[in-house]
This record gives structure tokens, C-alpha cells and sequence, in this order.
């Protein structure tokens, strides 16, 4: 936990790398992963929905591809590690692979939720570059959508090594 700096006012020293940019930051202990992102680093692609984690909206990844829940998060918690946002999905030049079948599969509705998807799908695909029906429904479980089932969103999944470099899933040639 970050007690390396205290305030009076109680805020901490918070070093946290977000898509890949360190950054240092005086936090409360009460802020949550949510917070940070949102409120002092401005990053507004992870929404904030119920703040009980039943949502999903804000997703975002631990440095192992992970989803987690940024507003149960509390954010010292996390001192010293690496986060990913929606906004360090793509790469400089082109759209993840997951991005690109949204869009191509039309997995997208209103866009509130469309981050919390994408990075669960994401996760899903990080665990799995090949997954089952099983591992997709249980990816998107605890992300809500109150526009639209999760039928486009699926597809978009079982899809999205469509756009990945190299073979297809399954082929001798791909890790």
C-alpha cells in the first residue's frame, strides 16, 4: 500500500501506470480505481454505472489481461502496479481486434456500456484466443446492456481473431 507520502488532509502517494504512462498522484484512501481514472487523470471511456460492481461499465485490466471493477476498487490498493483502460486497448495506428469486430459485427448500441463490454470481451479473448459459448457468456455475465442482449456482442467475440495478425485460432503457427 502507498504510505511512502502523507498529507495532512490524509491523501497518499498513488504511482499507478494507466495504458502504459506512469503517473503520480496524492489520493484519499477512500478514492477507488473509478476515481483516479475519471476524476484526476480525466480518462472518461470507463464509465461509472452503479458503483455496487453489478454492472460491469467500469472494467478495466490488471497487468495480467484480467477484467476488474474500477468502482470497488480502492485505488492505493494498487500502488506501483499497471492498469488498462478502454483508452489503451488500440494500438497507435489501428483499432484492437475486439474493436474492430464491434464495429464490423455491430455490437455497439447506445455506447454507455461499450466499454465495460469490450474490455470483459477482452479479457475473455486474453484468457482464451479460441473461446466457448461458455467462456463468452461467462466473460459478459457481469456486464449489463440495457439497449440490446448480448447475441451482436457474442458474435463479435467468436469473431475478433478475424482481425488479429496472423493464423486462426487453432492453427499450428498461432500461440
Amino acid at each position: 500500500m502507498a504510505d511512502t507520502l502523507r498529507t495532512p488532509g490524509g491523501r497518499r502517494l498513488l504511482r499507478l501506470t494507466v495504458n502504459g504512462d506512469p503517473h503520480e498522484l496524492l489520493v484519499s484512501p477512500r478514492h477507488t480505481l473509478l476515481d483516479v481514472i475519471r476524476g484526476e487523470l480525466r480518462l472518461m471511456g470507463t464509465k461509472e454505472g452503479c458503483t455496487t460492481g453489478s454492472c460491469g461499465v467500469c472494467t478495466v485490466h490488471n497487468a495480467r489481461g484480467e477484467a476488474i471493477l474500477a468502482c470497488l476498487t480502492p485505488a492505493l490498493e494498487w500502488d506501483g502496479e499497471a492498469i488498462t483502460t478502454v483508452e489503451g486497448l488500440a494500438g497507435h495506428d489501428r483499432l484492437a481486434p475486439i474493436q474492430q469486430a464491434f464495429i464490423d459485427y455491430h455490437a455497439v448500441q447506445c455506447g454507455f456500456c461499450t466499454p465495460g463490454v469490450l474490455m470483459s470481451a477482452q479479457a475473455v479473448l486474453n484468457a482464451t484466443p479460441s473461446p466457448t459459448e461458455d467462456d463468452i457468456n461467462d466473460g459478459l455475465a457481469g456486464v449489463i446492456c440495457r439497449c440490446t442482449g448480448h447475441i451482436k456482442v457474442k458474435e463479435a467475440v467468436r469473431n475478433a481473431w478475424r482481425y488479429a495478425p496472423g493464423p486462426a485460432p487453432g492453427d499450428p503457427g498461432r500461440d
